[in-house]
């Protein structure tokens, strides 16, 4: 039997990508998911495919009360919540001499912002259940700061920093994880609206892994066993210089 059989897992960002892999990574081992993103219609059709142990609802990260009535929802339809995955994310990479201020506050917005609200709404339920697992989904960019990146790095930066501070104040009994992907098949590119910088990093992506490697790793962090906490993975191409 697997150790997810039952678990309820939260998963924001979970319309397409990363998100959209995990659930159908976790749904055939029994877990209970809650799918939380923007486009409301593609996650009710993920949820429709999923089955009968699938919630969907929209959820803008840089909102608290979507983050927090995701958490309720959990709690209302499966009486638990034992997993978080913090997996909302954007990268409008830029140069600094662009000014594209507006871009870089809506990184901080998504990438810290949402992360903090996701632990804010399910951290006093995993403390009154005394377990819980959350992770958090940074990237090569929170290791290693590239041209173009330096607001997106800075925001994976902190995600690692937040997601270290939690690890200390655990308690003993609430397990983080940080999962650092390097190009992966999403469409995290997409927003990037520097034609120059987009096709430069279409050519580092062309030799992008398959975001069900982000899902399995997810997935070995989540099955350890309660005393083995794993706080750090990352996952690029074998190809992937930096």
């Amino acid at each position: 039997m697997s150790s997810l059989k039952n678990k309820t897992i939260l998963i924001t960002g979970a319309s397409s990508g990363l998100g959209e892999a995990m659930a159908r990574k976790f749904a055939p081992l029994g877990a209970n998911l809650v799918l939380g993103a923007r486009r409301l219609d593609k996650l009710q059709s993920l949820r429709d495919e999923l089955g009968q142990n699938c919630r969907a609802q929209s959820c803008d990260v840089t909102q608290e009360d979507d983050v927090q009535a995701l958490a309720k929802l959990a709690m209302d339809e499966f009486g638990s919540i034992d997993v978080l995955i913090n997996n909302a994310g954007v990268m409008p990479l830029s140069f600094f001499s662009e000014k594209k201020v507006e871009e870089w506050n809506r990184m901080i917005d998504v990438n810290i912002r949402g992360v903090l609200h996701g632990i804010a709404a399910v951290i006093d339920q995993m403390h009154e259940q005394k377990s819980g697992h959350i992770i958090n989904i940074a990237s090569v960019a929170g290791h290693v700061v590239t041209p173009t990146s330096g607001v997106y790095a800075a925001t994976k930066f902190a995600v690692r920093a937040i997601s270290e501070g939690l690890r200390q104040e655990s308690r003993g009994y609430l397990r983080t994880t940080i999962i650092s992907p390097g190009a992966v098949t999403s469409e995290l590119t997409q927003s990037i609206s520097n034609e120059k910088i987009a096709h430069g990093v279409g050519k580092l992506y062309e030799d992008a892994i398959d975001a069900e490697a982000i899902a399995k790793a997810c997935l070995y962090a989540i099955e350890q066993p309660d005393d083995v906490d794993v706080n750090e993975i990352i996952v690029r191409p074998t190809k992937q210089q930096l």
